[in-house]
């Protein structure tokens, strides 16, 4: 008798826990307790994974992602992957020069093992202005994967910013033979074919662009841009609808006013 009324005092207890944090709070509560009872860099890597997945908003949490990742780390230094994840965080918060530091070990311990480590690496020479070497690291990443469109988009970014506007036109050709009607190739190819002097062909694709963004859902956004705050996806949408009709309004301009 004794047993049973301890059991539904348990019951009734966790019950109110639940009710005062909440499902994922109680379900973030749980994985710390069973990670202390029971440390397992494999299952702290997959919650570190959980809370760092942008497309379930309830779960992400970028201190608890670092915090399981960390606890990774600590029960197996030789997980690839780990470094990478921290480096991603760090990135997310801004702090480049830390996320630079974690992906160079990354790619020291792990190298060809990780690929995905090249282009986070290239993300952050790109933001730090290192476009020479962003440019090498994302063409090592898509000798691994050359059927990721966001990387040959942001490999076409640093182009843009090389002024090596015939390879980035080149590059979102690629990726729209494989993605047709994806804006964000769009927006580069148009800017990179109206730096060219290709006016009517630039008008076509970011008219086309512009047609493709309007109808951008919360979800493919974050599928762009993983791992950024699900808070942000709005503000992400109006920011690329905004850019592009911005580079709409340069081409066609020009574009009017040029016989070509």
């Amino acid at each position: 008798m004794m047993r049973r009324r301890s059991s539904a005092i348990a019951l009734c207890a966790l019950f109110l826990v639940a009710v005062f944090l909440g499902r994922e709070s109680l379900r973030a509560l749980y994985e710390r307790a069973s990670d202390m009872l029971a440390p397992n860099a494999s299952r702290e890597f997959a919650y570190g994974e959980r809370h760092l997945d942008a497309t379930d908003p309830n779960a992400y949490d970028l201190s608890l992602a670092e915090y399981f990742f960390r606890q990774a780390l600590a029960h197996d230094p030789n997980m690839p992957y780990v470094y990478h994840e921290l480096a991603r965080i760090a990135f997310l918060r801004g702090d480049l020069d830390r996320a630079l530091v974690l992906i160079n070990i990354e790619i020291a311990e792990h190298g060809s093992a990780t690929p995905n480590a090249y282009y986070v690496r290239g993300l952050i020479e790109g933001y730090t202005g290192r476009y020479a070497d962003a440019e090498r690291d994302y063409g090592i990443y898509l000798s691994h994967d050359s059927y990721d469109w966001a990387a040959m988009n942001d490999d076409a970014w640093i182009l843009l910013k090389e002024k090596k506007y015939a390879q980035a036109a080149a590059i979102t050709k690629q990726g729209l033979s494989s993605f047709p009607g994806n804006p964000w190739l769009l927006n580069s190819e148009a800017t990179a074919l109206y730096e060219l002097g290709s006016y009517r062909t630039a008008l076509s694709a970011i008219e086309e662009a512009q047609r493709s963004a309007a109808t951008i859902t919360a979800d493919e956004w974050l599928h762009a841009y993983p791992g950024n705050a699900p808070q942000s996806a709005s503000a992400g949408i109006a920011s690329l609808k905004s850019a592009i009709a911005q580079n709409a309004q340069l081409i066609a301009t020009t574009a009017s006013s040029t016989v070509q």
